[in-house]
């Protein structure tokens, strides 16, 4: 059994894993998470969010209880502590009533059923391992068990004054909409939509920070979406303002149309028929699942980036002609709906017409084209999302094109940014367990990874490159770098020379400059070389990987399109990978 892991110190972000629907399913959901727990642990709690209970009637025949039974009355023990918000399900009443029985007080920290689980019940704030979480409990309906109330809502009002993530079981509410809309928290998780879905950035009416919205799948579902995700957001308190107020490239204007305001619950109205997207906009799902179909509808992934996952299932529209418009720099929401609600905010063209699309061209639209012609971009159509072998929030990682040596790995921005001692402090603790990750794999092979990065004026994507070398090789790697540096007529400097690569990547990122080109390599003590390059230096772009080359006696590869392979080995080589790191992969 995984143990949760302590407190984290106040230096180090906690990290939380999130779930969707679990519908009963907890021995399939907790062995997932104690397997994880084991791999890329340990983490300090988990949140679920949509339905935790059965629906089927039959669970709770006979006394029985499913499943979540078996926690109750100890057959069974939950591995981390874990905090459920979809208190509903035909046996939901009559298992949690001894807990609520025997509840005294107000308990915003949650209700503990059995040891481990925790019921969050009606709405309310508490604090996680320095984290401010805001959750509403139930769904909306007529009142009385498994439903949220107005007290609930009005409750939720006079919370939140430090941003922090909101738990919302329902997906797309008008009330929790309105709600998400005022509170603005960080991260806004959410279920019952039988999907997983990550969210760009969204800014907020009157607020520093972004808002990041992550949808989950049901667990155990058999189209197998993800239906856990794992973040380490460091607590507002102890951020910087600077980190506070930053904004990724891919951030995006807020999906919430009209400013929030109170409604009933029981009064809520029908949204007119021009704001009935606002789903589709937030939570790209099969609408046809609630009666609804995608009629005339684009689909966002085809549109934006060629292809899309669901194929021939998609409910939406798969048009090749609004595609062309859209690498023009066409409004995405002007191509959709013929009109834009943004209006003069809105940076991107309004007109079909080549001269509409230039005149109307605002210099954001320059990015999106440099973006949907990125090799790295997961959105181009450029991209070779075959060679891709996990993908995490801030980073994904895919095998190197024409590697030097098989698992040869790059780890890179999902975000367009050209170093990632750019990426954001949340993205560098998802890189530290990737590193992690990639260690341990490498470790079954008796190799370490060397990372280096090259990073250029004329960088468009950064790609931290990852390069396993034998253990036998690994005391040569400082070595054979700075005997290469001479003979090209520098000098490396040694950032933090007594070791520990997580305090040498803090203080490259704050002692160099975002206009600098350079260079450096993390080597396997924890220091790391770094050479900053003069602007008329001519500095080869290939220089890490030709060094490895000479250590590992691979001279005849040092150039990468000597490398290259056929796209039939790339995807065995990647099934093969992922075959390894499944164990490991931080994202899984």
């Amino acid at each position: 059994m995984a143990a949760a892991a302590a407190s984290p110190s106040p230096a180090t972000p906690p990290r939380i894993l999130l779930a969707g629907d679990a519908n009963g399913r907890l021995h399939q959901l907790f062995k997932r998470v104690t397997s994880v727990n084991q791999s890329t642990g340990p983490f300090h709690a988990l949140l679920c969010v949509g339905q935790f209970f059965s629906p089927d009637a039959g669970d709770g025949d006979g006394g029985g209880g499913g499943e979540v039974a078996d926690y109750l009355e100890g057959r069974a023990a939950v591995p981390i502590p874990t905090y459920f918000t979809g208190d509903y399900g035909p046996a939901a009443p009559r298992l949690l009533a001894k807990a609520a029985s025997s509840a005294r007080g107000f308990s915003p920290g949650g209700i503990q059923i059995c040891p481990n689980l925790f019921w969050l019940r009606g709405s309310a704030r508490f604090t996680l391992h320095g984290l401010s979480v805001v959750y509403l409990s139930g769904r909306k309906g007529p009142g009385g068990p498994g439903c949220y109330s107005q007290d609930d809502v009005d409750a939720l009002r006079a919370l939140a004054e430090e941003p922090g993530i909101i738990s919302d079981p329902h997906g797309y509410d008008p009330v929790v909409a309105a709600l998400v809309a005022e509170i603005k928290p960080r991260y806004h998780i959410a279920g019952s939509k039988g999907v997983f879905y990550a969210r760009e950035p969204y800014v907020n009416d009157s607020a520093a920070h972004v808002t990041r919205f992550i949808g989950l799948a049901n667990v155990g579902n058999k189209e197998k979406q993800k239906f856990i995700h794992a973040i380490s957001p460091t607590p507002a308190s102890t951020m910087s303002s600077v980190d506070i107020h930053a904004r990724p490239p891919n951030t995006t204007l807020s999906p919430y149309i009209s400013p929030a305001k109170s409604v009933p619950v029981e009064e809520t109205p029908k949204r007119p028929a021009e704001d009935a997207d606002l789903q589709y906009w937030r939570y790209d799902v099969k609408k046809q699942r609630h009666g609804e179909a995608g009629g005339n509808r684009l689909c966002f992934k085809f549109t934006s980036s060629g292809s899309c996952p669901r194929g021939s299932k998609c409910n939406y529209r798969h048009d090749e002609e609004a595609r062309e418009h859209y690498n023009r720099n066409v409004c995405f929401d002007f191509l959709n709906k013929g009109k834009c609600e943004k209006g003069p905010e809105c940076r991107f063209a309004h007109s079909l017409s080549d001269e509409g699309a230039v005149r109307d061209t605002k210099p954001r639209s320059e990015r999106r084209r440099v973006e949907s012609s990125c090799w790295f971009c997961l959105s181009s159509p450029d991209v070779e999302s075959h060679l891709v072998i996990s993908i995490g929030e801030g980073y994904y990682c895919a095998l190197a094109k024409g590697p030097l040596v098989p698992n040869h790995v790059l780890v890179i921005p999902v975000e367009h940014c050209s170093s990632t001692l750019k990426m954001p402090v949340e993205a560098e603790a998802e890189l530290g367990r990737y590193k992690d990750a990639l260690a341990k794999y490498f470790e079954k092979q008796g190799k370490i990874a060397i990372y280096f990065e090259w990073v250029s004026q004329q960088s468009r994507h950064a790609n931290l490159q990852a390069v396993p070398v034998p253990l036998s090789k690994a005391s040569s790697v400082k070595k054979i770098f700075h005997l290469a540096a001479q003979r090209l007529g520098f000098e490396f400097s040694v950032v933090n020379p007594d070791g520990g690569a997580n305090r040498a990547r803090e203080l490259l990122r704050s002692e160099c400059d975002s206009k600098s080109s350079l260079f450096y390599v993390e080597l396997p003590e924890g220091s790391v070389l770094l050479h900053l390059v003069d602007s008329n230096e001519k500095f080869p772009a290939q220089f890490g990987r030709e060094v490895l080359a000479g250590l590992l006696s691979m001279a005849d590869r040092a150039d990468w399109r000597n490398c290259k392979v056929s796209k039939e080995e790339e995807i065995q080589m990647v099934d093969d990978f992922k075959q390894g790191f499944r164990e490991f992969d931080p994202a899984e």
